[in-house]
């Protein structure tokens, strides 16, 4: 099994997910993690500083104000605001971060693109959070045919490698 296989499997393990970048603006892929977490059986907590609900749940504001603690966090965000997310896993004791980026692990092909910060990494690496640093919940949690043939592109170009 790669390594992206066993972070990804030990991320779904976790039952309790936050999803960071959800919108109410337009349909993103952020949007369909959490739906696809949710039908999944997941317990999933919305997060955008800019809405109250989503899907007609509660939506947070940062992690620090969900009531209950994320054992996993998902980023579909800037990569500045993945960086302050991270601080608050690290606060929160948050074990296991996933940070979305179109072009599976290598940001460097699609740098407008990707949630993934070096320095986020950084500072999951030095907190011994297990970090995903791109690709997609999508591509592995029930994947619809796009996604699915994604995950086999990226996996034969070499985009799914974690060192």
């Amino acid at each position: 099994m790669s390594k992206i296989d066993t972070l990804v499997q030990d991320f779904f393990v976790q039952k309790k997910i936050a999803v960071v970048g959800v919108s109410d603006k337009r349909e993103t892929g952020c949007n369909l993690a959490h739906r696809k977490l949710k039908e999944a059986g997941y317990t999933v907590y919305a997060v955008n500083p800019h809405l109250t609900t989503f899907d007609g749940a509660p939506c947070y504001p940062d992690l620090k104000s969900i009531p209950e603690k994320p054992e996993a966090v998902f980023i579909l965000a800037n990569p500045q605001v993945t960086e302050q997310i991270v601080r608050q896993c690290v606060d929160l004791g948050i074990k296991h971060v996933w940070m979305h980026c179109l072009m599976g692990t290598k940001p460097g092909l699609a740098a407008s693109m990707t949630s993934v910060s070096q320095s986020a990494l950084q500072m999951c690496r030095e907190n011994g959070i297990a970090v995903i640093p791109g690709s997609c919940p999508n591509q592995f949690l029930n994947p619809d045919f796009g996604h699915a043939l994604m995950r086999v592109m990226w996996r034969t170009l070499g985009f799914l490698r974690v060192s």
